[in-house]
């Protein structure tokens, strides 16, 4: 499995507007994503109010591809959140097994 976290930081102003791209639109839409086996959102709190982010569990690299293409390496963004966000980051992990609940 694959654990992608994808972190953005809105435009100064757009912290409320996003929010509701966030809740409304994009928690939604991942959650209903095929080859996502859980996803994570995180919302701004009040020392980092222009920060969210989604670590999200995919099944497998096909899965991953499926969503987000050939490149996968870049983030996919939706066109309602393109002009609400300064900066967006991801990466890419091998998710390790919890050895602790063995």
């Amino acid at each position: 499995m694959i654990m992608r976290i994808f972190e953005v930081v809105t435009r100064p102003g757009k912290e409320a507007e996003f929010a509701r791209f966030f809740h409304d639109t994009a928690i939604p839409l991942m959650r209903a994503t095929k080859g996502l086996v859980q996803v994570l959102p995180g919302a701004a709190r009040s020392e980092s109010p222009r920060e969210f982010a989604f670590v999200m569990i995919w099944r497998d690299l096909d899965a991953l591809k499926a969503f987000a293409g050939e490149d996968y390496t870049q983030p996919h963004v939706d066109a309602a959140e393109a002009a609400l966000v300064e900066h967006r980051s991801i990466r890419h992990y091998d998710l390790v097994a919890d050895q602790s609940a063995a």
